[in-house]
């Protein structure tokens, strides 16, 4: 199935420059930058510059830089915030919703950062 990608989402319009951002850090490939409305006291949101929906499609379809770049962009994120278990810090979370039962809600593939406090466990039991 082909992915349709919506020119108009927010993290679009942010990597063109019409919605500001706090920018964590930039490359050729990646933007990393703090949510606007942060789930913990570290809370950081990285994104591919492509045009890609979720994580399987950028997995399937972005180029080889790309996906490097990405995940090399989201782990010195976490070295710079100190949050890594190898650096001395307490740990994160990352997290990347795709599709409407993971509720994604902005239609760009993007992963989250969360640290600076105890989680919890992944997911809560429903029956």
């Amino acid at each position: 199935m082909a992915y349709d990608y919506d020119p108009q989402n927010i993290f679009a319009r942010i990597l063109r420059g019409e919605i500001p951002n706090d920018t964590v850090l930039e490359t050729e490939h990646t933007l990393a930058f703090r949510d606007i409305r942060p789930q913990t006291p570290h809370h950081v949101l990285v994104i591919p510059k492509g045009a890609y929906v979720c994580f399987d499609h950028f997995a399937a379809e972005a180029s080889a830089e790309e996906i490097v770049d990405f995940h090399r962009t989201a782990a010195k994120v976490c070295a710079d915030l100190g949050i890594g278990p190898g650096e001395g810090g307490n740990g994160y979370r990352t997290v990347s919703n795709a599709g409407l039962d993971a509720v994604q809600e902005v239609p760009h593939y993007h992963m989250h950062i969360l640290a600076g406090r105890p989680l919890g466990p992944m997911l809560s039991h429903r029956d």
